[in-house]
């Protein structure tokens, strides 16, 4: 789990990012496999996409070869949670496309399970803003998206595969979502990207930052890749705009009718005096010391409110939060690439970072086993290996760096 945000900057500190990349310039952080294990895994997805009814033609999407998949393609209309009829993702469709290369986009799953929300807590807890995060699963040679920007901040978390991202030299100057921005057209990106700044190839546990506005396309580089990309929305010059809107109800000027216009010099004028009157006043607003409170309270709380529930507690049981119940066993990720069982004479081993484990004949098979999946839980390898202590066979994999707790 990520518990602050210098370990999701680790090993670079959050001073040196604020210092040299926030706002500025793009930022690779190499980790180790494990860094996001328990942030998001194979299993978990299918753990969540398994969740139906939570599922839109909106909240979840595909993507082939840059082309956006229309939702009546995979989806089926049936009736929703609240008895209205919706366009629900069918899972014998979505495969079906999956399997002709068409990426998933889950879509705002920033507080679906701790290990995700962590990772949003985290930006919001360094005042970054508010965090929304969506994952992207795409596959070898298809590419989802052409050259872009964002009109957020993007925070890349790999959690399997690899992906090589192109990063351009060019820069939009502070986009925000409004048409003016989003409707540009693919021409007119492919002319301001610029030139190739570098391309970052990201593996499991790698964190990639990029400023609002920086253009950059990704290709997965291995057969499989799940990405989540955590936009963060900063507070904004345009906010204060809002806050100034409600200073200026309380001000008879702003009430007022503005001169009737008659298309004479002295109407125009008038205009013109009134429109700096009223300029004058909302620069005098914006010195008040309770604009500037509101201002300062604003910023500071900008983040989404999730979670927080403790339901017993409310009703005065228990003492604290709930544990969570979750859905069984904690799985293991396996981070150790082509290891495997090897034969030195009469015993077996593992090479492991530090040396090398040994095995029984039966650990060795079933490490052989649980070693060429993605990950694994005790239940799963007691089941495929009874004769093992699936436990203590997992603890000692993991002691050794093979395996890492996993979401």
């Amino acid at each position: 789990m990520i518990t602050d945000f210098a370990a999701l900057l680790a090993p670079v500190t959050p001073e040196q990012f604020l210092a040299e990349h926030y706002d500025r310039a793009p930022l690779h952080v190499r980790g180790t496999p494990g860094k996001f294990a328990q942030v998001l895994s194979w299993r978990q997805i299918n753990r969540l996409l398994d969740m139906t009814h939570i599922w839109t033609g909106t909240s979840l999407k595909l993507v082939l070869d840059s082309q956006t998949i229309p939702p009546e393609q995979f989806c089926t209309r049936t009736l929703g949670r609240d008895g209205g009829q919706v366009l629900q993702p069918d899972a014998k469709l979505v495969q079906a496309w999956i399997a002709k290369g068409a990426s998933v986009v889950m879509n705002d799953v920033d507080s679906l399970t701790p290990g995700l929300a962590s990772v949003s807590n985290a930006l919001e807890a360094a005042g970054l803003g508010k965090a929304q995060a969506n994952v992207y699963i795409s596959w070898q040679s298809h590419k989802a998206f052409k050259t872009h920007y964002d009109t957020h901040d993007v925070w890349a978390v790999q959690v399997e595969g690899e992906k090589d991202w192109n990063i351009w030299e060019g820069r939009a100057e502070w986009p925000i979502p409004h048409p003016v921005f989003k409707g540009q057209p693919q021409a007119h990106h492919d002319q301001a990207r610029g030139k190739l700044r570098g391309v970052v190839k990201m593996k499991p546990g790698d964190l990639l930052y990029l400023p609002r506005g920086w253009y950059h396309d990704a290709l997965a580089e291995a057969p499989a890749s799940v990405h989540i990309a955590y936009g963060v929305h900063a507070p904004l010059g345009m906010d204060l705009l809002n806050i100034l809107m409600e200073r200026a109800l309380h001000d008879a000027e702003f009430r007022k009718p503005l001169p009737r216009q008659d298309g004479t010099a002295p109407a125009k004028f008038a205009l013109t005096q009134r429109a700096g009157l009223l300029g004058q006043r909302i620069a005098e607003f914006a010195k008040e010391p309770k604009v500037m409170e509101a201002l300062a309270q604003f910023v500071a709380g900008y983040r989404y409110s999730r979670g927080g529930y403790d339901i017993l507690s409310a009703r005065g049981i228990g003492g604290g939060a709930a544990e969570e119940a979750g859905e069984g066993a904690a799985s293991f990720r396996v981070v150790a690439n082509g290891a495997k069982p090897v034969r030195r004479g009469a015993e077996w081993v593992v090479k492991t970072a530090s040396g090398v484990l040994p095995l029984s004949p039966p650990e060795a098979e079933a490490a052989g086993w649980l070693l060429a999946r993605n990950d694994v839980t005790a239940p799963e390898l007691a089941r495929a290996h009874p004769a093992v202590e699936a436990e203590a066979l997992l603890g000692r994999l993991a002691g050794a760096g093979l395996l890492v707790p996993a979401a």
